[in-house]
């Protein structure tokens, strides 16, 4: 793929694409970086929900993410990266009822800290062998 072409997420993909296939620039990234607390208490089940629940959102252009439970059991963060249409977009995403509980589960039970941060993406270029 050359730094002029991508593809964007197909619905039908079984598994993410790592990277995430996004459309020519601009689109914007939301960054989630968090540490996790101790123990899965459904975390896990609930991460996969929110990505298939995500693939449904009008605007909603791929994710990808980084975490292992090695770094969960040593206190090191993990990130998540979501990519999406617009801003319009990601304040539907954030909002999103089922999404909202998710978010609420989280500052209560499973992150011990967490940032976000959402940015325009004005340039991407990759290189695949």
């Amino acid at each position: 793929m050359s730094e002029q072409q991508h593809d964007v997420l197909d619905d039908s993909a079984a598994v993410l694409p790592f990277p995430a296939r996004t459309p020519h620039a601009p689109y914007y990234a939301v960054i989630f970086s968090s540490t996790r607390t101790d123990g899965d208490h459904g975390y896990g089940a609930m991460a996969d929900r929110m990505v298939e629940l995500a693939r449904t959102m009008p605007g909603f252009l791929g994710i990808e993410s980084v975490r292992d439970e090695a770094a969960v059991a040593q206190g090191r963060p993990g990130i998540t990266v979501s990519y999406w249409s617009s801003l319009e977009a990601i304040h539907e995403w954030k909002n999103q009822a089922e999404h909202r509980v998710a978010q609420q589960q989280g500052r209560d039970q499973w992150y011990a800290a967490y940032h976000l941060r959402i940015s325009r993406i004005e340039y991407d270029y990759g290189f695949v062998r």
